[in-house]
């Protein structure tokens, strides 16, 4: 072999190596946590009450349920969009975040004609609003009229 190809051979195998070394940059791998609200750890749902990935909160849906009674609030969409925004506040307190942390929220509604009434409520929690979706459903769990899930930011 001539030292052209020898050369080119061996400028090969330092790229190779070069291209298979981790990048200092590169980020470390994501941090998953399960999480429930103190008290809700074995009621039996099929699901947690949030996840955290690095300093990301991701919240389950939150329907605004009576405190400690599976039965959406009297009062209609305006009562149960107001709960649902207590309680989405306190999980978000309980998990390191806070409202103003908010990046993005999904409301689902059962009846369109409930959004104006919805959103003034919503708007009253934020400062600055997130980006959000808005989903009509033909029916909720508990016979809710409303759901609403959210994204925030971990402190």
């Amino acid at each position: 072999m001539n030292n052209v190809c020898i050369r080119a051979v061996t400028l090969a195998v330092i790229l190779l190596a070069a291209a298979c070394q981790p990048v200092a940059n590169e980020p470390a791998s994501s941090t998953i946590e399960f999480l429930s609200m103190p008290g809700t750890e074995n009621v039996g749902l099929p699901f947690s009450t949030a996840v955290r990935v690095d300093n990301m909160l991701y919240l389950s849906g939150i329907i605004g349920t009576e405190p400690d009674v599976a039965r959406p609030v009297n009062g209609g969409i305006k009562a149960e969009a107001r709960r649902a925004m207590e309680i989405m506040q306190e999980e978000l307190e309980a998990f390191g975040s806070s409202m103003d942390r908010v990046v993005k929220c999904t409301v689902f509604l059962v009846d369109e004609n409930d959004r104006a009434a919805f959103n003034e409520i919503y708007m009253s929690y934020f400062d600055s609003l997130p980006a959000r979706s808005g989903v009509t459903v033909k029916g909720l769990a508990l016979g809710a009229r409303m759901e609403l899930e959210c994204i925030a930011l971990a402190n």
